[in-house]
């Protein structure tokens, strides 16, 4: 009897990791405030099956300079905060869509079959006075059938959520 308890302990504790890396996540798990940080998102699989074709991500106020890199296969798509335009210096103005806050940006058109990964990346600046924070990311996974909102934060609690948004510690600057 303890043999078979030990085991089922055991298999348990090996599909824990595997649920838990089944999330949505971040390459790197720290970015420096201050720097400017290549943000990797990981995208594990699709909707219960089905194939994802729309990655969104929204944008936190700490991050600033946003620069996606597009996929070959999927059309990119910027969501500008007009309404929140930053002064930008002359020299600097030239330089069109700088000067405007990145609300959101999205990947769509693409086809992720749920077998795959992938990733979508973006850069930006972490803003200096986030340090010690940890910074959430809220995503939108749309699938052929089916949508992912990785948007819920931590309890009060500490209990893990169940469709976590992806996060990043921000540490001190040097």
């Amino acid at each position: 009897m303890k043999a078979i308890l030990h085991g089922a302990l055991l298999g348990a504790a090996l599909l824990i990791p595997s649920i838990a890396s089944a999330h949505i996540t971040f390459e790197a798990k720290e970015v420096t405030a201050g720097g400017t940080q290549k943000f990797v998102l990981r995208v594990p699989h699709g909707c219960a099956g089905s194939p994802t074709n729309e990655v969104r991500i929204q944008i936190p106020a700490e991050l600033s300079g946003v620069k996606p890199q597009p996929k070959p296969g999927w059309t990119l798509s910027i969501d500008h905060a007009e309404h929140e335009a930053v002064a930008t210096p002359a020299s600097t103005a030239a330089h069109a869509g700088h000067d405007t806050p990145v609300r959101e940006i999205a990947w769509s058109g693409g086809s992720l079959q749920d077998a795959h990964y992938d990733e979508f990346v973006f850069r930006a600046k972490v803003d200096a006075t986030a340090a010690g924070k940890d910074l959430f990311i809220p995503i939108v996974q749309k699938c052929e059938t089916g949508i992912e909102r990785w948007i819920e934060l931590p309890g009060a609690n500490g209990a893990e959520p169940q469709s976590p948004a992806p996060s990043v510690k921000v540490v001190p600057g040097a």
